[in-house]
Order: structure tokens, then sequence, then C-alpha cells
């Protein structure tokens, strides 16, 4: 089976041999020293200005979505959120679900945020701004810098979900002004889903602090407290942590952030360069490293992935809601090669051949 999902994605060796040991008890001075390590690397690769913190919770990043609505934000604030696709959609359910006050930048599907459209929103109160800066649904990526240039000048809380463009696309918080960064352990991390990430630059964590929130799991203020030695509140997914200690640090010796992202981005790029032969279109106006989205001239989008996953062994992504029968997606993260690729390639060749699509 060769994995082009968006995740879980191929994992490599080194995290593979980790998941196959036992999980080690974790309120230990060793764990603790792994984890400050964990928290010292992902605030390099995030860009984070000084004194930030990251916080290691274990859900997935809609948890940590979840998070960061209910410890940064509340009834006072005004908030705007880019919708344009599934996730996008989750925040703003995010926000009716804790009775925020919101607008949504309604875009149509693969379609980039322009400054005309964002510039709409100029001086009209708003003071947060929710997006995800890769939609992963459509494979667009928007304009962090614009979006950060537009939350200066209208002061305004900087959120950012990277879960599918942290270490797939350039990205500084510092450099973009963003003040929160979200991802997870199951894609450019290339580790088993389970634990996902959050940056809290300084006004994030003052946010944080004066919010009162009513959650336990949810209470980021324990989080951060507990992250001060190198633990957490409650019994995280150990081998996990353990997995992503591995993984960054691998990253860190292979050239660091900066290296990884041109790994993907190459992968990306030789994977558009072969399919351009195939009767498929490629969606997005603004295309991430991470995804393409691949809407098929001439077949069912759900019928392409089912194909090749029960006759070629090859999993790419499918997609929900009214997408599901015109957009699938193929991945560019995780142990991927040019050779994976090649085997797509020649899989969609042969069913063209067969009339599939």
């Amino acid at each position: 089976m060769i994995n082009f999902t968006v995740g879980p994605v191929q994992s490599p060796e080194e995290v593979r041999k980790i998941g196959a040991e036992n999980v080690p008890y974790f309120r230990t001075e060793e764990f603790s020293e792994v984890m400050k390590e964990n928290e010292r690397l992902m605030l390099e690769f995030s860009g984070a200005p000084e004194k930030s913190r990251a916080i290691f919770m274990t859900c997935s990043s809609t948890g940590s979505m979840e998070a960061i609505v209910m410890n940064c934000l509340n009834k006072n604030d005004k908030v705007l959120v880019v919708n344009g696709g599934s996730f996008g959609e989750r925040f703003v359910q995010l926000c009716e679900i804790h009775s925020l006050n919101y607008e949504e930048i309604k875009l149509n599907h693969g379609t980039a945020l322009t400054r005309n459209r964002l510039f709409e929103y100029d001086n009209k109160g708003f003071t947060a701004l929710l997006v995800n800066v890769d939609e992963t649904s459509t494979g667009v990526l928007y304009d962090v810098n614009l979006l950060g240039e537009f939350c200066k000048k209208n002061n305004m809380f900087f959120v950012c979900d990277c879960v599918s463009s942290f270490l797939a696309d350039p990205f500084s918080m510092e450099k973009c002004g963003a003040n929160v960064m979200i991802t997870g352990s199951q894609k450019v991390m290339a580790c088993p889903p389970g634990v996902s990430i959050i940056v809290l630059d300084p006004t994030a964590l003052k946010r944080v602090e004066e919010n009162n929130v009513m959650s336990m799991y949810f209470n980021l203020k324990s989080a951060l407290k507990d992250g001060e030695r190198g633990q957490t509140p409650f019994t995280p997914a150990v081998g996990i942590l353990l997995q992503i200690n591995a993984r960054l640090k691998s990253i860190k010796a292979s050239g660091g952030a900066k290296s990884e992202i041109d790994k993907v981005a190459q992968q990306a790029e030789d994977f558009r360069r072969k399919i351009k032969e195939l009767p498929f279109e490629l969606v997005s106006e603004s295309p991430a490293n991470g995804v393409t989205p691949i809407h098929p001239l001439n077949a069912n989008a759900y019928e392409v992935f089912l194909c090749l996953k029960n006759e070629y062994n090859i999993w790419v992504c499918p997609n929900g809601g009214d997408m599901r029968n015109t957009i699938f997606r193929v991945g560019h993260m995780g142990d991927l090669s040019f050779k994976d690729n090649d085997a797509l390639i020649e899989a969609l060749r042969d069913m063209q051949k067969r009339g599939l699509i």
C-alpha cells in the first residue's frame, strides 16, 4: 500500500521503530527532558517570537482549534473567519457552539483570498481572525503575510491553523504576526494521529491567563503550568510524543524547517508535472505544497479513490460533503518518493486505458 492521503501519512523507519516499543512511564525526569526538547524545536520551526510557549495536546487538531476558541476568545470579541472549505467551516461551527460574535469570508472552493476581498472587512471593528492557512479540503494556501498585515492594521488577534502547512509551506509566526499556530502529529511530522501542538506568543499567553475557561481538559492554563516542568496535566499520548521527538530531531539534523519544506515542495512539483498529461483539472488557484486537489474531467472523484484503493493498492484522499464526487486529493507529506509518484501516475494511466477516467 502506498499512502498519498493527507494524514495519517507514511512514517519513516525511525518513527515506526519507536511505535513497536513498549510505552514507558512518563512522570520521570527523562520524559520531561524529551518534552522540553520538543517545545524548543517546535518554537524554532514555527518561527515563534521570544517568550512563546508550545503546548502538546492529546487530541486531534480540532480539539486544539476548540481549545483556542475557548481560551483565547470571548463574547467581547468580534471574530472574522476565513471559510474556503471544510476546515474553515469547522472554525465557523466552533464560533457558533461557543456563542461568539463572528462573520465569515465565504470563498468558493479552490479560490484564493485576494487583498480586495479581505479589505472589505477593514475598519469594521473585528478583534480576531481565524484561518486554516492551508484549507486542506481544497488545497488552497492563503497568504499569511497579507493576513498578518490586515490583522496588524486592525489590531486583531491572529490565529493560524497550520495543521497541513506546518513544515510543508514557508511560515514564521514572528514574520507574519501570528499569535497562535496549531498543527498535528500526523501531517509533515509523519507520526501517528493523536497529538496536536499549539504554539502561543506572549499576546496569546496573556489572553489565556485572563480568560476564565469552564473546562478541565481544555483549560490551557494548567497545560502551560505543567509544561514548565516538561509534563502534562493528564496522561498524554506518550509513545507519539517520543516519536515526535525523534522526528523533530531528524528534521533538525537534516537542515531544519527549510530543508523539510523544500522536500515537500519538490514532491508536489514532481507529481503536478507528471499528472498534466492525464484528464484531470488542478482546482486550486493558490496551491499549498502539502496537497494537490484534483477534479476528474470524465469520472466521479470518489469512484477514482475506490478504484485506486481496491485495485491498485494505493490510497489517495477522498473529500466529503458537496466535494465528495468532484474532488479527490493527493498528499505530498510523509515518507514518499518520486518513485511513489510514478506508481500513482502509472495506475491512473492504466485506469485511463480501461476507460475509467
